[in-house]
């Protein structure tokens, strides 16, 4: 009887055990804006996924952390983001005063966000979600992962085949051991002509934001003195005209974000302040100083109307995490420097070519100390992310996020942006998934299929902002932008630079004439036969095609006459002797020679 007993609690102790095991294809740990729209490509992809999240929200920096005015990629928003966007201004739309012009920027309150990207996650089969479930430790399972997690006070292993970081401070990278750098690079080691000479452990400051609301003219909504308050940190603020601050951060429901600079609610760090062992003092201190910065403009501005909105159920109601730009960067299989965006054709690598997203947000320099070396910028452009940067290096099936990218310190002021994040993730997704569709590892990565499925899904891989996700050949143009056979343009307009397609431009021969050569052997003997002129013409570009392709010339000259208005919709009238626009080129080479099809390695060159 005894023994009876004593097996069944051995049994019930070993079906306990095994209940505590989960088992899943793709494993995102952190549902920021990466995260997020990572577990939901990987999900849409038809791979099992699971996202687990510390906190009780979706969205990290830009709806737990407060950052709800986003700016950055709304030129060329795409896919995932894209999306989010869309339910975030049909939800405000009827709201008197709501910008509703394509390209403003967005603008939402963070239990709003979160909830539409919770809605948005809900809808998708394949995804299972786990909230208010903290990252404890990772290790090493074959050529998966081991993950533990706490979930109602109770560990849980989550076992994966490909595991996400997406952890606002990189966390499963550093556990995982991935090498990790901080602060500024030195110019002998990025060769970034901006980069300072030597280098330094600072990073961008923190802040914990607050969102204030109006609680009429008469009301009196001041809180209590913060700890160690001192009026002095604040002062700078009666030099300046708190009514257009307020005005700029303006959000529905009269209420407004508070994310000032200078003596503001900024926290200077560095990357041991962040440290698991000191974050919570470190958090703790940069709270005080957001309350400090909210009691000084109820007290000594006279702003006593404006009270801490109740948007977080936290007892102070500041957010529930402070917002981070930065930490410790990862070392992945390529490292994204500045000339990848200023100049990214005319490097020796071409990172452009792996693409799996876009970005254009202006890099921030947020600091609060004296002597951090300030960067005068040129205006900044569109750019792409190259595969081989969310790719952890010597560290199998792991892909990286947020802050634990493979990018130097001046491309991670943009980078690590939320909207651009999002962007990013969604790449993060699809090439999660390749992995698991295809039973392969991260060290075995096709660009060009992975680019496809992101295409497949409306992402984007050029930051054309001129040629927008629901033009009728943006796949096209897409496909052979990354090729570079096409290449954008850069134009400046103030401190940014929109890098633009022009579609109806006419395409130089010399533009072209080098990818052509490099795509094809036969290339080279058809330039030397037909000397084309310095604009490429229509002429020229059927008969490249037709040696390519050992097309019959005549057959294929009235084979796209008659389908040059009735099925490519070209604007321009049919003749051989005009020069070729962009888009007519970018259309007719993408459907009879397809560049795009020629397969890249993760630094861009072709592979033969």
């Amino acid at each position: 009887m005894i023994k009876n007993i004593l097996l069944v609690l051995l049994l019930l102790k070993c079906s306990l055990g095994f209940a505590e095991t989960i088992r899943t294809n793709v494993l995102v740990v952190g549902g920021g804006a990466s995260g997020v729209a990572a577990a939901i490509q990987s999900a849409r992809s038809k791979v099992k996924t699971m996202l687990v999240e510390q906190g009780p929200w979706l969205g990290g920096s830009m709806t737990s952390g407060g950052m709800c005015i986003l700016e950055g990629n709304r030129n060329i928003a795409s896919g995932i983001y894209a999306e989010f966007r869309k339910h975030i201004r049909d939800f405000y739309q009827s709201r008197l005063g709501f910008d509703t012009t394509q390209n403003a920027p967005l603008i939402f309150e963070p239990a709003t966000g979160a909830s539409i990207l919770k809605k948005m996650a809900d809808t998708v089969k394949n995804l299972t979600i786990k909230l208010n479930t903290p990252f404890v430790s990772v290790k090493k399972d074959g050529t998966g992962w081991e993950v533990t997690v706490m979930q109602a006070g109770k560990p849980i292993t989550i076992k994966t085949e490909l595991l996400v970081d997406a952890t606002q401070l990189g966390d499963v990278a550093a556990g995982a051991g991935v090498l990790q750098t901080a602060g500024f690079d030195s110019r002998a080691d990025t060769k970034e002509t901006l980069a300072p000479e030597n280098a330094t452990n600072q990073i961008q400051d923190i802040s914990y934001l607050a969102i204030l609301k109006n609680f009429g003219k008469t009301a009196n909504r001041t809180i209590p003195q913060p700890d160690g308050y001192n009026a002095a940190q604040y002062a700078c603020l009666k030099n300046t005209d708190i009514k257009k601050l307020l005005a700029a951060a303006a959000l529905p429901n009269d209420k407004y974000l508070i994310k000032w600079s200078d003596c503001g609610n900024q926290y200077s760090v560095t990357a041991d302040d962040l440290k698991p062992d000191h974050r919570e003092a470190t958090f703790q201190k940069a709270r005080l100083r957001c309350l400090g910065l909210i009691y000084y403009l109820q007290t000594e501005l006279g702003y006593k109307n404006l009270g801490l909105a109740n948007d977080f159920a936290t007892a102070d109601h500041l957010p529930y995490i402070p917002f981070i730009r930065e930490n410790l960067r990862s070392a992945g299989l390529v490292r994204m420097v500045l000339d990848d965006i200023y100049t990214p054709y005319n490097r020796q690598s071409k990172l452009y070519r792996t693409s799996i997203a876009v970005g254009d947000a202006l890099p921030g320099q947020h600091y609060s100390v004296a002597g951090v070396p300030q960067i005068n910028y040129p205006p900044f452009p569109g750019y792409s992310i190259p595969l081989g940067a969310v790719v952890a290096k010597d560290q199998e099936n792991l892909l990286l996020t947020e802050k634990a990218l493979s990018v130097t310190h001046l491309v991670n002021g943009s980078i690590t942006y939320p909207s651009v994040q999002m962007a990013l993730g969604q790449g993060v997704g699809a090439t999660a998934a390749y992995c698991i569709f295809f039973e392969t590892t991260t060290k075995n990565l096709r660009p060009r299929v992975i680019q496809g499925e992101i295409l497949d899904h409306k992402g984007m891989l050029m930051p054309f902002a001129d040629i927008k996700t629901t033009d009728r050949d943006y796949r096209a143009i897409q496909q052979v932008g990354t090729t570079g056979m096409l290449q954008g343009i850069q134009k400046a307009n103030g401190a940014a630079a929109q890098v633009l397609f022009l579609p109806d431009s006419a395409v130089y021969t010399a533009e072209v004439k080098p990818l052509m050569n490099e795509l094809y052997a036969r290339a080279f003997l058809w330039f030397n036969k037909e000397k084309p002129g310095e604009y490429f013409t229509v002429a020229n570009l059927l008969s490249y095609i037709s040696e390519m392709t050992l097309r019959d010339p005549k057959n294929l000259q009235l084979e796209t006459q008659k389908a040059w208005k009735s099925y490519y919709h070209f604007r321009t009238t049919f003749n051989l002797n005009h020069p070729v626009t962009r888009r007519e080129f970018a259309v007719l080479a993408n459907n009879f020679i397809n560049p795009f099809g020629r397969k890249v390695d993760l630094s861009g060159r072709i592979v033969n």
